[in-house]
């Protein structure tokens, strides 16, 4: 089952280095204020965009599988078809402790192959609410 509680939410939220999947370069879009969010408030955020080569000033990933650095959480903003493969390549790697899919995203399939791989999951939270409603 998806993580519901505000208790699992705050741990998931203790994850310090963050990939966002789908980060977006433009302003006022939500995959940009919301990781930029996240940097603001000490997370390290690793850019996943195949269309942008810098983000926040850093080196932007093609995909999660591509990123060279250890990932704790993968943050998702991209539609909920797509979950599925990026799910695949958070298994693949031995770092990832959590996926992440912002409000309107979830996949069911998915969320379920995660967590028997170990991993948990939200679906359909917003990392920036939440973490002002349990963090700041």
């Amino acid at each position: 089952m998806p993580v519901e509680s505000d208790e699992e939410l705050a741990e998931i939220l203790d994850y310090e280095r963050v990939a966002v999947v789908g980060c977006s370069s433009t302003q006022g879009k939500a995959a940009h204020d919301i990781p930029q969010y996240l940097l603001d408030h000490g997370y390290d955020v690793i850019p996943v965009n195949p269309y942008a080569d810098e983000i926040f000033g850093r080196e932007v990933y093609d995909s999660l599988s591509d990123v060279e650095e250890d990932v704790e959480l993968v943050d998702v903003f991209r539609p909920s078809e797509e979950v599925a493969g990026i799910v695949d390549e958070a298994i693949e790697r031995d770092d990832v402790r959590a996926v992440w899919m912002q409000l309107g995203i979830e996949n069911d399939d998915a969320a379920a192959r995660a967590e028997e791989a170990g991993l948990r999951v939200v679906q359909d939270k917003c990392m920036k609410v939440e973490h002002g409603r349990l963090k700041a």
